[in-house]
């Protein structure tokens, strides 16, 4: 459905020298550099998949999307969707797609939200069926009905993407490109808009391509990552694979004992477990990290029950945030090009 093929975007930026006389220079000599902000990527998705694209500010995410739904040609390179280049046939290709970027709006400024809803569906040439199904599922989970006669403008951040959202999928595109839907929405409203992903995913197979830094989007909707660094797809994995990758992992337990003094459970756990560190967290719980490389979870069990009466375990899932900064910061395992998301 998505295909990337040695994607490269470069732009020419303008060099501004220091100081006055610097600056009245640039009057009559500019000097430009090209900055790559997309350097050679490559990956493949299948219809019906949900990615996360992630990566740190400046590692080129909306550089790449932007050449995805045809808002910027490539330097070089090829990309596909749904069958077609984005930025050569713009018009059939808007047909096929929904867009979310949280900068940008396709709702109209001046109109309450339904009237901008009517204006889509025009546009798009949408079913009195689809769109009236679709409808109810928004004012379901979305509740766009509270948005009333509001005008886009006059709505808050979290009004205006929940809209957003509804509004990139109101013709039941085949991919849809959400660029930090939930910025702004408190917990039930993050929750509903994941839960609206998940179904339109489910029920029409709309393929979904997310980039947000909210770990929650990506734990809640996507089944499979590409990261990008510094322009280039560094791994390319599912959830699970990548969360596997972590090199420290805890254990969270409650024993028999004197909760007011852990000092000497911790003692003996750090003594023991080398390189592991104890600590007491909220709750009374002793909180134990390990370096998975040098413990496993069976080891590390084992030596629990040997010494505490446990009454309590919980075993969480690596943190998907530190396994991300790990591979922002360098300690990467790079995924062989191109990366197959399939």
């Amino acid at each position: 459905m998505i295909v990337a093929e040695n994607l490269v975007k470069d732009f020419r930026v303008h060099e501004r020298r220091p100081g006055l006389l610097g600056s009245l220079g640039t009057l009559f000599s500019r000097e430009h550099r090209l900055v790559r902000a997309v350097s050679g990527v490559s990956f493949e998705i299948p219809a019906g998949a949900k990615v996360a694209y992630i990566g740190a500010n400046g590692a080129g995410k909306s550089t790449t999307v932007k050449m995805l739904t045809g808002i910027m040609t490539p330097t070089s390179g090829r990309a596909l969707v749904a069958g077609l280049e984005p930025y050569r046939e713009r018009r059939r290709n808007a047909a096929n797609i929904g867009v979310v970027f949280g900068q940008r709006s396709q709702l109209w400024w001046d109109l309450p939200v339904l009237d901008s809803f009517r204006i889509l569906r025009s546009i798009h040439d949408v079913p009195d069926t689809v769109y009236r199904r679709n409808m109810a599922l928004y004012r379901e989970l979305l509740d766009l009905d509270a948005l009333g006669n509001t005008p886009v403008r006059q709505l808050s951040l979290g009004q205006r993407m929940r809209a957003e959202v509804a509004a990139s999928l109101v013709h039941d595109p085949k991919v849809v490109f959400l660029d930090e839907p939930t910025v702004g929405l408190d917990l039930v409203l993050k929750e509903a808009v994941r839960e609206l992903v998940n179904r339109v995913n489910a029920e029409l197979g709309t393929t979904v391509l997310l980039t947000s830094h909210d770990m929650g989007d990506i734990g809640a909707i996507c089944d499979r990552v590409l990261v990008v660094d510094r322009g280039e797809v560094v791994h390319s994995s599912s959830v699970h694979e990548l969360l596997r990758t972590a090199d420290t992992r805890a254990v969270l337990f409650e024993h028999e004992g004197d909760p007011a003094a852990p000092a000497d459970a911790i003692a003996l756990i750090e003594a023991k477990l080398d390189g592991a560190s104890a600590s007491v967290v909220e709750g009374g719980r002793i909180r134990v990290e390990y370096p998975a490389g040098r413990w496993t979870s069976r080891q590390v069990m084992g030596l629990l029950l040997d010494h505490f009466d446990v009454t309590d375990c919980v075993v969480p899932e690596p943190d998907l945030e530190s396994v991300l900064r790990r591979i922002y910061t360098g300690g990467r395992h790079p995924a062989p090009r191109p990366e197959a998301v399939g």
